[in-house]
């Protein structure tokens, strides 16, 4: 059996420790990179639509923003790529915020449109943006799901992925 020279088992010694204090610091550096569990719990919000009357407007925050989550009447139409149905009723959702500058509109119910209060930009109920205005693309929809009439915004279901492959 070879001899280990005291120079050599104190060079091992040292790799030894230097690995070590290597893998801790490369699993500290995770740990702050993960999000803390007030942040990921603070990414869902969920609402109860069974309370909205028909023709209602909800907003709620998400992340911060503004989600707005109105139940249509019976007479409005129903577009595949941006409403969900729950039982009979028919509801649209969306991130209530300007696509051209990142204003809050208003929501006219008389007139069944958002209206931009910064450059005149316009929606649809749907949050469509209106021909001829400066958003140039309409309201962003937020990850959700459905179970009954409680929707979870920050997950996604069924009927969010429908949306999107339709989009």
């Amino acid at each position: 059996m070879a001899e280990v020279k005291r120079r050599d088992f104190l060079g091992m010694a040292l790799g030894g420790v230097a690995a070590v204090g290597g893998i801790a610091s490369l699993i500290a550096m995770k740990k702050t990179w993960d999000p803390l569990p007030s942040v990921i719990s603070a990414g869902i919000t969920t609402v109860d639509l069974s309370d909205m009357k028909e023709g209602g407007f909800s907003r709620v925050v998400w992340r911060g923003n503004p989600v707005f989550i109105i139940k249509k009447s019976q007479n409005d139409t129903f577009n595949e790529q941006r409403d969900f149905k729950v039982g009979d009723a028919i509801y649209t959702l969306g991130l209530q915020i300007c696509t051209h500058l990142g204003c809050i509109p208003l929501y006219k119910p008389s007139e069944q449109e958002f209206l931009c209060p910064c450059h005149g930009g316009r929606f649809t109920i749907d949050g469509i943006n209106v021909e001829g205005t400066p958003p140039p693309r309409p309201f962003d929809i937020p990850p959700f799901k459905l179970e009954g009439t409680i929707l979870t915004l920050g997950e996604e279901g069924a009927e969010y992925k429908k949306m999107m492959a339709l989009v």
